[in-house]
């Protein structure tokens, strides 16, 4: 599997699991010092979040870099390296930190997510017709370049999901929209990403998971 290196990467990693609400939120903390946070949707088995935090500094805690998320917000785990049930909190206090994002009103804004069967980027603030725009898969950078005519907008794109699977971007795997001043890139999930996926999901069952007392109380309450 080309993957297997990814998937031993994640079980050496330390697992915190919770379930609030239809989330499922994941904590690794890995033997080089790094840290990942997941948020998995109970329904359809799809990770809607991952963050990354590099190992401690001197200096204060190093900030989360956001790989996969609609919209900025946090993950909120709380001290003690688990989620945390209350939704919230002192970043100062919560062992995975907390981490935005902060963009103009009118700058091009790139968010990323995924389904089960693609991988979709979301570059809004770009008003220019669909004709406009360039995109390309770059094998040599393994990434996909977008770019304007007008040279207007340039950006690299990295896909880490299929770096995980040693194989580059292919264009015929790229479809492009554009509505409401919005660039919509989709991206085709080859079978492999699909299989490296679910061994991911087999890896994660394995992981104690507790449940969110307070979301638990609130749906009983709500009867």
């Amino acid at each position: 599997m080309s993957y297997e290196n990814w998937l031993n990467y994640l079980q050496s990693a330390e697992k915190n699991s919770m379930i609030s609400g239809k989330l499922r939120k994941v904590l690794y903390k890995f033997p080089d010092g790094r840290q990942m946070a997941e948020e998995y949707n109970m329904d359809t088995g799809v990770v809607q979040r991952r963050a990354w935090r590099k190992c401690k500094q001197l200096m204060g805690e190093p900030e989360w870099e956001i790989e996969l998320g609609e919209e900025p917000r946090q993950l909120n785990f709380a001290a003690g390296n688990k989620p945390n049930p209350a939704g919230g909190g002192d970043a100062d206090n919560m062992a995975a930190g907390e981490f935005t994002l902060r963009e103009s009103n009118t700058a091009p804004l790139l968010t990323k997510r995924v389904t089960k069967k693609n991988i979709e980027w979301r570059i809004r603030n770009l008003p220019y017709p669909i004709d406009v725009y360039n995109v390309r898969a770059d094998a040599e950078q393994r990434a996909i370049i977008v770019r304007t005519n007008n040279k207007k907008y340039y950006k690299v794109i990295p896909v880490p999901e299929l770096d995980r699977c040693s194989i580059p971007p292919v264009q015929a795997n790229i479809s492009t929209h554009h509505q409401f001043n919005t660039l919509i890139i989709t991206y085709q999930k080859p079978a492999i990403l699909c299989e490296m996926e679910a061994q991911v999901l087999l890896l994660l069952k394995n992981v104690e998971t507790e449940t969110d007392m307070d979301d638990l109380l609130k749906g009983l309450l709500a009867k």
